[in-house]
């Protein structure tokens, strides 16, 4: 079977197309990558293409990276696509395979940072120096971690103004904090991928998505959704992990390895940030051209909100203390950072 599946990548790299098509001639080493999100998602457009782009300048050319027309396995599948060399580099939103990724959960409670490049940086540092040893990512090569922009409430039946109004609609999570907000609220959940969001609201299938600005505009749900409620410091987060294949890493010549390991880390961070934040300001500008109501969260309810999110946030304390990690002492450290990087930024 494996054998199958990597005759399929090979003729998906055959007819790979646009800005990062390449022969294979052309540099020393070419690599493959893919996303499952469209190809015009900024995820895909923007980040990876860039730090595709960015990878060969680094290396002078001698590291090239072809994108495949289309992702060799369903999202929640992109870890082990790419550990088991389906695909050389990819990324992953963690809340996909909770099994797996329980630290990374920090990252998406609600009260992080008010934008996804503080957010981004403030996880990618407690990360590197709490999360990384525990080897939640081993097997593959991690470049960066890093999440999307504060999560709000979007649905096409009610404005969402209090804990109780969010009670009995169907709503489309990623899974993760999204889903235990969720709950909390009273909501009936649907554990799907972004890209069927269309699909689960057309049909009624869905009243409404948590997601970031960003996502209504990316996959065209404008027209679906008629209320929004905005939290700014997030009704949650996605966290996500940016890797490459362990062996395909391992084979690279040293100085590529030093050259790439420059747009690793808070590199990643802050271009994944960049990305979210200017695609959730076109988010932001194209529901309100759709007309669709937006409530921004009065201060009652973001407090009524955080109390609700307690028992979540001690519930992962307690799971980073089992896995080895002072729970308390690193969403402390990621709550001060975020503050930190918050001051600093607007000076």
């Amino acid at each position: 079977m494996k054998g199958m599946h990597r005759l399929a990548v090979a003729a998906a790299v055959a007819g790979a197309f646009g800005a990062l098509a390449v022969q294979p001639a052309a540099a020393d080493t070419t690599l493959t990558m893919s996303s499952w999100v469209p190809p015009s998602h900024p995820l895909t457009s923007v980040f990876l293409v860039g730090w595709a782009k960015e990878a060969e300048k680094v290396t002078g050319g001698r590291v090239k990276f072809q994108m495949l027309p289309k992702a060799p396995v369903a999202p929640p599948g992109t870890f082990d696509a790419v550990h088991e060399d389906l695909v050389d580099l990819s990324y992953v939103t963690a809340s996909y395979t909770p099994a797996r990724f329980v630290l990374t959960r920090m990252a998406e409670l609600p009260g992080g940072g008010p934008n996804a490049t503080i957010n981004s940086l403030a996880y990618s540092k407690i990360h590197w120096e709490y999360f990384q040893k525990v080897g939640e990512y081993k097997g593959v090569h991690l470049l960066g971690v890093f999440t999307h922009g504060p999560g709000q409430i979007f649905n096409s039946k009610r404005p969402i103004n209090g804990v109780n109004d969010l009670n009995g609609l169907k709503i489309r999570t990623g899974g993760g904090v999204a889903d235990d907000m969720g709950k909390a609220f009273g909501a009936s959940l649907l554990f799907k991928p972004a890209p069927q969001s269309y699909e689960l609201l057309k049909e009624g299938v869905a009243d409404g998505v948590f997601f970031p600005l960003e996502s209504p505009h990316s996959f065209h749900l404008e027209k679906l959704i008629h209320y929004a409620t905005i939290f700014p410091h997030g009704f949650y987060y996605s966290s996500f992990g940016f890797f490459m294949n362990e062996d395909k890493w391992n084979k690279l010549p040293q100085q590529d390895k030093d050259a790439l390991d420059k747009i690793s880390k808070d590199y990643v961070a802050r271009a994944a940030g960049k990305m979210w934040d200017d695609a959730d300001a076109a988010g932001l500008a194209a529901i309100k051209e759709a007309g669709v109501q937006i409530t921004y969260a009065s201060p009652a309810f973001e407090k009524a909100m955080q109390e609700k999110a307690q028992p979540i946030i001690q519930d992962w304390i307690k799971a980073a203390d089992v896995k080895g990690v002072d729970g308390k002492k690193a969403l402390d450290a990621f709550h001060a950072e975020v503050r930190r990087l918050e001051q600093t930024m607007k000076k």
